[in-house]
């Protein structure tokens, strides 16, 4: 159900390391939570954070919700098509990344695909 290839982490977003990079989003649980997305806030390229620092909100019908960081990093991306196609969330939560980090470290407590199926039941 959870990409094998990425990790998770327990405020329900997760990441694709690719060697210095990490591209960003929430899964899938969290967006069946959040309902339809319709705005999404986004942090600005050159940006820096740490492991569990808030970079962003997603906003549903139901909520607005903040967005954790799942690494340590500065952002070098942030995807500005889901600006204006926030609904791209709902439709494929696993593929629509929100921002790539330069990874800085932090991701040593991140979760594999089946130990967030596990959390999530």
């Amino acid at each position: 159900m959870y990409p094998s290839d990425r990790q998770y982490t327990k405020d329900h977003e997760w990441v694709k390391i690719e060697g210095a990079e990490a591209r960003v989003g929430i899964t899938d649980y969290a967006q069946k939570q959040l309902g339809d997305v319709v705005y999404l806030d986004l942090p600005e390229v050159g940006r820096s954070g740490k492991k569990g620092e808030s970079f962003g909100s997603v906003e549903s019908v139901k909520a607005v919700s903040d967005l954790y960081a799942p690494v340590d990093g500065e952002v070098l991306e942030v995807n500005s098509s889901l600006s204006e196609h926030p609904e791209l969330i709902n439709k494929d939560p696993h593929g629509a990344w929100m921002i790539v980090l330069k990874v800085a470290g932090g991701g040593e407590d991140l979760l594999d695909a089946s130990q967030y199926a596990e959390l999530t039941k």
